[in-house]
C-alpha cells in the first residue's frame, strides 16, 4: 500500500468516527439537535411557572383596562393579598 492510499484511508476512517459520534451523541441526549429534553419534573414546573405569570398578565390588563377604579387602590388590594 502506497502513502497516498494510507492516507487517504485514515482521513476516512477519522471522518466516518466524527460523523458517527455526532450522530450517538445526539441520540443519546435525546434531541435531533443535541439538547436535551426536559424532565417531566422540569415540564411541571414550567406548566407552574406560566400559569402564574398568565394570571398576572390578566391582573395587569384589568388594572390598564378597567376606568372605574383607580389606579392606586387595584395595587393596594393586589398588594394586600
Amino acid at each position: 500500500m502506497d502513502r497516498y492510499t494510507m492516507v487517504v484511508l485514515i482521513v476516512l476512517i477519522v471522518m466516518t468516527a466524527t460523523v458517527l459520534r455526532a450522530r450517538y451523541s445526539s441520540r443519546r441526549s435525546g434531541s435531533a439537535d443535541g439538547t436535551a429534553l426536559p424532565n417531566a419534573a422540569e415540564v411541571q414546573r414550567m406548566e407552574h411557572e406560566m400559569r402564574g405569570l398568565k394570571e398576572r398578565i390578566a391582573v395587569l390588563e384589568r388594572i390598564a383596562t378597567d376606568r372605574n377604579h383607580s389606579l392606586e387602590q387595584e395595587i393596594d388590594r393586589l398588594r394586600d393579598r
